[in-house]
Formats: C-alpha cells, sequence, structure tokens
C-alpha cells in the first residue's frame, strides 16, 4: 500500500532565491507545499508567482514575530520596529512588558497581506521559530477562525520519539505542550506528527534526518523543511543560509525520487 506524506516548506517569501528553489521544488512534485512570509516588500511579486499553484499546492502563512522588521512598525513588540529574538519573546510577552494587543495587531497585518495578495485565506498556518505554538498566538487563532468550518489547518507538535537523540525536539514540544489536543478541540485540523528539525549548523544531518522520515512517517505526517538559494537579500535577513542550497540538492535529486519508491511513499499534493 502506498503510504502518503506531507512535505511542507517554510520561509517562501524570505528572499528571492529562496522562493525560487521552493516553486522549482513545487513544480517537481517534491513538495505539497509552502508557508508564506508576507512582511517583507517583494511579497506581492512573490504572492503572484505562487498563485498559479494555489489549489494543487498547499499555500500557507508562515506567523513571524521574531528577528525580522515588523509590518506594524514601533511597538512594545518592536520598539525600533524590528521584532525581537525568539528569547526575547516569550517571556516579555507573559510577564506584559509586550502588550498582548501589539502581538495581535502584528498578526492581523501579516494575515491581511496574505489575503490582499492571494486572494484567499491560507491553507494552513505555522510559525517561524514556531511561535504559533505560544499561548499569545493560540488566542489568536481560536478569535479569527471561530467560524466552525472556516479554520486554516495548523502544524502540529513535534513527534517525541526523537527527544533523547535531539533536545531541540524536547524543547520544542514543550513550548508545545497541549497545542494539539486544544486546536483540535474548536475544529482546527492538525498536520502532524511533525518531522524535520535538526541542527541546521550541520548541514549533512538534512539527507538522514529525510530519510528517516519517508520510513517512519505515519500517513500523513508532515516532514518541515528549508529549501531554496542563497542570493544577496537571504545574506542581508537570515543566518540560515547554505544548508538550503543542501536542502534542495537533496530534495530535487534523484536519490531521493528513488528513495520515495522503495518506501512505497508519495508526497501529497495541496488537494490531500
Amino acid at each position: 500500500m502506498t503510504r502518503r506524506i506531507r512535505l511542507i516548506a517554510d520561509d517562501y517569501g524570505l528572499a528571492p532565491g529562496v522562493s525560487a528553489g521552493i516553486l522549482d521544488l513545487l513544480d517537481r512534485g517534491r513538495l505539497t507545499g509552502t508557508s508564506c512570509m508576507t512582511g517583507f516588500p517583494e511579497w506581492p511579486d512573490a504572492a503572484e508567482r505562487i498563485k498559479p499553484l494555489c489549489g494543487r499546492a498547499a499555500v500557507g502563512l508562515h506567523l513571524t514575530l521574531t528577528d525580522q522588521p515588523a509590518v506594524t512598525g514601533r511597538s512594545s513588540l518592536a520598539p525600533q520596529g524590528r521584532l525581537p529574538p525568539l528569547r526575547s519573546l516569550a517571556l516579555p510577552v507573559l510577564r506584559g512588558s509586550i502588550d498582548e494587543r501589539d502581538v495581535r495587531a502584528e498578526l492581523d497585518a501579516q494575515y491581511s497581506r496574505f489575503v490582499k495578495a492571494l486572494g484567499r485565506r491560507p491553507d494552513f498556518i505555522d510559525g517561524h521559530q514556531h511561535v504559533h505554538f505560544l499561548p499569545v498566538v493560540r488566542t489568536w487563532l481560536r478569535a479569527h477562525f471561530s467560524e466552525a468550518g472556516g479554520q486554516p489547518a495548523l502544524r502540529g507538535a513535534p513527534a517525541l520519539g526523537d527527544a533523547v537523540v535531539a533536545p531541540k525536539v524536547a524543547a520544542i514540544a514543550a513550548v508545545a505542550a497541549g497545542f494539539n489536543r486544544s486546536m483540535a478541540r474548536v475544529g482546527f485540523t492538525l498536520f502532524e506528527p511533525l518531522a524535520g528539525i535538526y541542527d541546521w549548523r550541520q548541514p549533512e544531518r538534512f539527507a538522514p534526518v529525510l530519510q528517516a522520515a519517508v520510513e517512519t512517517l505515519p500517513e500523513r505526517g508532515l516532514f518541515m523543511c528549508h529549501p531554496g538559494h542563497v542570493d544577496d537579500t537571504l545574506r542581508a535577513r537570515d543566518p540560515m543560509q547554505g544548508v538550503r542550497e543542501v536542502e534542495y540538492a537533496v530534495l530535487a535529486s534523484d536519490a531521493f525520487g528513488a528513495s520515495l519508491a522503495r518506501a512505497g511513499v508519495e508526497i501529497m499534493d495541496g488537494k490531500g
């Protein structure tokens, strides 16, 4: 029997080279879809390029609350107009030094830019550095998508089986505690379990992590990835650079296609 899994690329819209690599992999049928960062000046052009794939590919929103310019400009969330590092986000929100209204306004703005550019709601929502698991974002999701049947799917929590060898998985799972259950209770569909978490500073680990997912992910399980091409825009915006080329090359390779065939696995399209 054929087993279907989801492969979804983060960060469409981060830089032209990243977007181009993701579009190429979508054309090759090597991705289920991608989640979009809508806060950059290039977003309207990037949206036009991916718009013809909507429906065939799953096109989602990549909520961004860290390390990039804020769509809403200066606020308690982004005092200088730039979103804080992750370590400077979660605890200040809980302590009240960041006004939750400013967080919700930023999420509203990113969502509105998605809908305006693509003329449709996102198929799913996830978060840059997994910020969608934070309590303030959970609250926004429940409030923003309250009507029955109108919710996008959400990226779920990682499986805990790898926690012993990957402390990063355990840390993310801790932040995500209760997320799947609470969001499913109010009607959201979850893409789960999540695989693909590894130390991107060790690019050689990507291929084994991907192969393990091909062999072990259950039906409709999700593997997240970050393929793309490095350009000057990416160099100026994000430290995750050369590893994107590695991920792109692995996903585009004949060897990956052969591994899918041997395992009896198909990559789901956006209609699944």
